[in-house]
């Protein structure tokens, strides 16, 4: 299962029971700040690779900010968070090579991590049991 499909999987939990970002604890509001500048990082990433007509992070970004319909302030924070996270990355890899890739990778498995986190919040707020810490288990561990 490829990384980018997984942190798509964990932003689509968030999605499934939207809580308004003015509604979050502020630990939460932080790691959706974290998952923008994530996503920011990942949109750069792709591109440097797949070309700069690549909106697959961008319209994920957008539909982050649609779902939580935060107050003004904070949607330009997330805002200013992704694209700070892109303008990091796109200087740090501007040609598409080894060093890229695993960068994509590593910020794949840090937003992965944040969204996950933020998932497992949202449902112990809401009463549910927390998701596994992966879904990837070892069928032997069972």
């Amino acid at each position: 299962m490829s990384r980018p499909f997984l942190i798509g999987v964990c932003l689509a939990s968030l999605i499934a029971a939207p809580v308004l970002a003015q509604e979050r604890a502020p630990e939460d509001r932080q790691r959706l700040l974290d998952i923008a500048y994530a996503l920011g990082e990942s949109h750069a990433l792709r591109q440097t690779c797949q070309g700069e007509g690549d909106q697959y992070w961008r319209s994920r970004m957008v539909r982050l900010t649609e779902v939580e319909q935060a107050d003004q302030a904070f949607d330009a924070q997330m805002r200013e968070r992704f694209n700070t996270g892109f303008a990091s990355r796109r200087s740090e890899y501007p040609i598409c090579d080894d060093a890229s890739r695993k960068a994509e990778q590593a910020v794949a498995r840090k937003g992965q991590a944040l969204a996950l986190k933020l998932s497992q919040t949202m449902r112990e707020v809401r009463g549910v049991a927390p998701a596994p810490d992966s879904v990837a288990v070892d069928a032997g561990a069972r």
